[in-house]
């Protein structure tokens, strides 16, 4: 029963990739017959068409692999400055570019002169290149409202769930305690498991990182503790200790390694499932979205980690980035543990929400081929032409993205070895989740 529904959860992730996939495109899509732009083609996927019918002057389909997809615009670049749609030469970096522009007008047809996306003025450009990222975090932001404030959250509670009976640094083991250890205030002051604090010195509790707050800025005191046990409301005294405990960023984020003296009062929170507000949601999000941006800018310093895990011994860091296959064995192994089908639903919407953001947050990297270059290049050309107005100089014209084609197949090699590399440790060594 469980590879059932290993194999059913991987299915589930796919179609999910290829709706997200889908979306992106239909962005793209929607705005370029907005503007009049000219679009043969509009396919989910890479590799061998499975599928495709054409509906007036685009041509729908579905191919084989289904970690991407692409829509064709007439017109994508400029012609070459000769005016000229190719023109051969023996560099293989001018090459390069040619090919791209006469790929550009390989569907040509007669009237397509104003209907070529170079021709649209920089603003509209812009939002044709938008679109498909923009719809991939609309998509992010509806799941993850779903999740947050339909399903709910997997979050520590101001719940008991154990009570630690020594004061050690964090990180360090809390099972056995070391000789000439002191007590914790929590077991001193009798805190059980089960305990659920109400107050902390007159401070009305309503979440747990609420009282961890309390807690940390407390150190050397004593403080009323006002708990709920087995419906009973007790009144308890710890003094709260001063300890090296976890540090955190701004986000309330774990930062590994690291630590900070603050108030200890030693027990292990107990974790619920709670569900958010609106406001609570937005907040959630928006530090999802910073820690996304950080994770992209650190990258490259996951690299020798993941070569580490592939090539060595070194265990796979459950931070280590993970493409599409590890992405799917995840979903596959959510499936088939033994929880409330409603948590491996909500599991499944948040980890397709994080793909979509994920989605976004990389398209507007502003490189090429990514969308985020196109939107880059289309601003350049309106800061040019906007400079040429004030200065009363003659009109530069479009900029020839062309041109940055070589570049562009600098990083597609860049990033096709970085997502092999990531598949190939996705396969021999993946992250688990328990």
């Amino acid at each position: 029963m469980a590879t059932v529904l290993t194999v059913v959860g991987i299915l589930v992730f796919v179609v999910g990739l290829l709706i997200s996939i889908a979306w992106h495109e239909l962005g793209h899509l929607s705005t370029a017959k907005l503007f009049g732009i000219r679009v043969p083609q509009y396919m989910v996927g890479f590799g061998p068409t499975l599928w495709s019918r054409r509906k007036g002057e685009t041509e729908y389909g579905i191919k084989a692999i289904p970690f991407g997809g692409y829509i064709r615009m007439i017109g994508m670049f400029p012609p070459g400055e000769d005016g000229r749609i190719t023109k051969r030469s023996s560099s293989p970096w001018r090459t390069m570019i040619e090919d791209a522009r006469e790929a550009s007008y390989e569907e040509l047809q007669e009237g397509d002169e104003h209907r070529l996306f170079y021709t649209r003025k920089p603003w509209k450009r812009v939002i044709v290149m938008f679109a498909g990222p923009f719809m991939n975090l609309i998509l992010a932001f509806g799941l993850f409202l779903t999740v947050m404030m339909g399903f709910g959250v997997s979050m520590n509670v101001p719940t008991v769930s154990t009570v630690a009976q020594c004061i050690v640094k964090a990180g360090q083991p809390t099972d056995n305690c070391p000789a000439g250890a002191p007590q914790t205030p929590a077991a001193q002051a009798g805190l059980k498991p089960g305990d659920k604090i109400l107050s902390f010195d007159g401070d009305r509790i309503s979440t747990y990182d609420q009282l961890q707050a309390d807690i940390r800025r407390s150190a050397g005191r004593t403080v009323h503790v006002v708990v709920d046990r087995d419906g009973r409301q007790l009144t308890l005294e710890p003094t709260i200790a001063v300890n090296d405990v976890q540090k955190y960023d701004g986000n309330d984020i774990p930062i590994k390694g690291q630590t900070v003296q603050a108030g200890f009062l030693g027990f292990t929170p107990a974790s619920g499932v709670v569900q958010l507000g609106f406001g609570q949601s937005l907040d959630r999000m928006y530090g999802m979205t910073e820690n996304g941006v950080k994770s992209l800018i650190a990258l490259p310093g996951k690299i020798p980690g993941l070569w580490n895990a592939v090539v060595g011994d070194a265990p796979r860091d459950p931070d280590s980035p993970i493409g599409m296959v590890g992405a799917a064995r995840v979903s596959g192994e959510v499936f088939s543990l033994d929880i409330p089908g409603t948590q491996r639903i909500a599991f499944f919407v948040n980890l397709l929400a994080g793909i979509n953001l994920s989605l976004f947050l990389f398209n507007m990297l502003p490189l090429l081929p990514l969308d985020g270059g196109h939107v880059a290049g289309a601003v350049w050309e309106s800061i040019r032409r906007r400079f040429a107005q004030l200065f009363n100089r003659p009109d530069p014209g479009p900029f020839d993205v062309a041109r940055l084609m070589p570049l562009a197949y600098v990083v597609a090699s860049i990033f096709i070895g970085f997502t092999l590399l990531v598949l190939v440790a996705d396969l021999v060594n993946p992250v688990k989740i328990s």
